[in-house]
């Protein structure tokens, strides 16, 4: 068996659909024996993921399967493999930079939070 990383699609609708698009790229690990049946495993899991469920208002959310747009070999797991990538085109380099900087501190924000709970009494 050989490993793949599949990026799923998904498209979110929320009542009538009257917002803005919303769109949900997922990572997923396949285990298959070759590229054809890890596209299939992936078209399956995709599927498997479509909902239709209701929100805090009581309008359906509908998570619609759209497609697979990367499947990728893995030679090797190993510490540090690359998984993904995405070069990103930003209109404004401060306000991008701004942006990784607040998530990255909130990560180390909530491990902080989490190392402290975990050895509290």
């Amino acid at each position: 068996m050989q490993w793949f990383v599949a990026r799923i699609v998904f498209r979110i609708i929320s009542g009538d659909g009257d917002h803005g698009p919303q769109f949900d790229e997922q990572l997923k690990l396949i285990s298959a024996r070759d590229e054809k049946a890890a596209f299939e495993k992936a078209h399956l899991i995709g599927r498997s993921g479509e909902d239709c469920f209701p929100n805090s208002l009581g309008e359906n959310v509908v998570w619609k399967f759209i497609g697979i747009v990367e499947l990728t070999k893995i030679n090797g797991l190993e510490d540090g493999t690359e998984l993904s990538s995405k070069i990103v085109e930003a209109d404004h380099a401060g306000n991008y930079l701004d942006f990784i900087r607040q998530k990255n501190q909130d990560i180390e924000s909530s491990l902080v939070s989490l190392k402290l709970r975990t050895i509290a009494p």
